[in-house]
């Protein structure tokens, strides 16, 4: 599993003109499924998300995480972050999960989320989403397990 983050100041979320999702301060999560994950993987995966060291204190040091500031996620499946860019000039995705195997997988990831301390939104898997944000540092880290 794969996830871009990126703090952020707000983001949102919209399908067909209506926002799905909408947060403030805190962290978009772009969430990409491949083929070989499993709940082990989103279980790590999710630790490390809202552990993650991304927010500044009060040195100006990232050194809190998301629920230590009281943000929020936005969880945006996004299945091209799983994409094989290493050749060609055209992505393969090979590597990803099979449309349910992904389905399964991000609902699994955003119930976790949902269920710490952290307030969870999210996009509409499969859907044609704009996402819009004001990315904070700007600050984005990949992580990957």
């Amino acid at each position: 599993m794969i996830a871009l983050i990126q703090r952020v100041k707000h983001a949102k979320v919209e399908v067909k003109s209506k926002t799905v999702g909408e947060i403030g301060p805190g962290s978009l999560v772009l969430l990409g499924v491949e083929k070989d994950d499993d709940q082990a993987k989103a279980d790590k995966l999710f630790q490390k998300v809202i552990n993650y060291r991304m927010f500044s204190d009060d040195s100006g040091k990232m050194n809190l995480n998301v629920q230590q500031i009281k943000g929020e996620l936005l969880i945006v499946s996004q299945f091209t972050l799983v994409a094989d860019t290493k050749s060609g000039n055209r992505p393969s995705f090979s590597k990803g999960a099979s449309p349910e195997k992904g389905l399964n997988l991000y609902n699994y990831f955003v119930n976790k989320c949902r269920n710490s301390d952290v307030n969870c939104q999210t996009g509409e898997f499969g859907a044609d989403m704009q996402v819009s944000l004001l990315n904070d540092g700007p600050v984005t880290f990949q992580l990957q397990v």
